[in-house]
């Protein structure tokens, strides 16, 4: 039987923003407290009123960067450094697990300040010398510091260790399996034969507009075809560029509950993921599979491996419309082959759910924790010390 630990887990990221890593570190931490193991999350946060969890610390607002073909809201410099070392002295945690701690927010200044059994998690998959590892020379020593290294996917260790040269065990992103089972469609969203998309559609490399370039060569074998989109953006900056004959097409749905998500997974024919790149795992596929939907999605490093080159799912040719367009038009004509990879896929999906995901985590922790040392405050680190001072801070 396992002992029970107090964890501490850094978001490196607006805890009120919608992202990936946000959900990752929320729903590890209310499985974490479920079996009964004590939790605390530091996170950024703009409206603290919005925050429903009670084992969210705010270290004060973010501040939003260009990052990875996105756009990042992180908190960095030494005021968050001194909330971060109040938090740490004050949690007298087991295990300190940080999310992201090779980019310039909370988790670099909580890996610079501690010292004990500190895990890092990383997810991003990002191509040489992006912007958040220009500071490589000052990363390498703080994140040497960590007693343990995870990486969401394969792509994310290659990433790691692209940059950084160390290397990590992978352990996927988790998901709540058993609430997506017994969904349902929602009727409005039921259009005849409808393509889903969800993701920030704003942003170029979630691939909306490759879908809907793909959508003339679809409707000429599916003239009634419709397209459902889900996520936060703006559909007008969307829709000005685009066919005016094609408008009554597509619908805008805006950010779904978890609750609606499952709805609307449940209420489409085909799951599209047209992604471009910068994906170090893709956790709305996932999602798609454990509800059970015939998904389509960019032929990406992450999707391959989500999807085991094809076998929960069918991929394209990443950035090819004509190629989504012929595979999509394909299988919409295929009511057998969609039914098919539905009903797989949400067996598929049972690899990440959180008891299965939560347990590989567990035994890392379990591993730099074996002594019964805390996480305590380093006496210093120059790495930090030249961090600060590069930010005329």
């Amino acid at each position: 039987m396992r002992r029970k630990l107090r964890i501490g887990l850094v978001s490196p990221y607006g805890w009120d923003s919608p992202g990936g890593v946000q959900v990752h570190i929320r729903d590890l931490s209310k499985f974490l407290i479920s079996n009964g193991h004590e939790v605390s999350v530091l996170s950024p946060v703009d409206n603290e009123e919005s925050i429903e969890e009670d084992f969210v610390v705010s270290a004060g607002k973010p501040v939003a960067i260009p990052y990875n073909g996105a756009v990042a809201r992180v908190l960095f410099g030494p005021v968050a450094a001194s909330r971060v070392r109040q938090w740490i002295s004050l949690g007298e945690f087991d295990v300190l697990h940080i999310h992201e701690p090779a980019i310039p927010s909370l988790g670099l200044l909580a890996c610079s300040i501690a010292e004990g059994p500190i895990v890092g998690t990383f997810h991003v998959a990002a191509p040489k010398f992006k912007i958040a590892f220009a500071i490589v020379p000052i990363v390498e020593p703080i994140v040497e510091r960590l007693r343990a290294r995870i990486a969401v996917s394969e792509i994310a260790r290659e990433t790691l260790m692209s940059h950084i040269e160390t290397d990590a065990v992978v352990i996927p992103n988790g998901i709540n399996w058993d609430s997506f089972q017994g969904a349902k469609p929602r009727m409005e969203w039921q259009l005849g034969k409808t393509i889903g998309f969800i993701g920030r559609f704003g942003e170029k490399r979630k691939g909306l507009s490759l879908l809907i370039d793909a959508l003339p060569k679809i409707i000429e074998s599916h003239p009634d075809i419709k397209v459902l989109v889900a996520g936060p953006g703006d559909p007008d900056e969307i829709m000005k560029d685009v066919d005016p004959t094609l408008h009554p097409r597509i619908t805008f749905l805006g950010l779904l509950s978890e609750d609606e998500k499952r709805q609307f997974f449940k209420s489409i024919d085909l799951y599209i993921a047209p992604n471009t790149g910068g994906e170090s795992f893709g956790i709305i596929l996932a999602e798609a599979m454990a509800t059970g939907v015939a998904i389509l999605a960019s032929d990406l490093s992450a999707f391959r491996n989500v999807l085991e080159d094809g076998k929960w799912g069918e991929l394209f040719s990443t950035s090819d419309s004509v190629d989504l367009a012929r595979r999509a038009s394909a299988l919409l004509a295929d009511p057998l082959r969609r039914q098919s990879l539905a009903s797989q896929s949400s067996e598929g999906a049972k690899r990440f759910d959180w008891p299965v995901v939560a347990e590989q985590i567990m035994d890392v922790y379990d591993l730099v924790s074996g002594n019964g040392e805390k996480v305590v405050l380093a006496s210093g680190n120059r790495a930090w010390s030249k961090l600060i001072r590069g930010r005329g801070e």
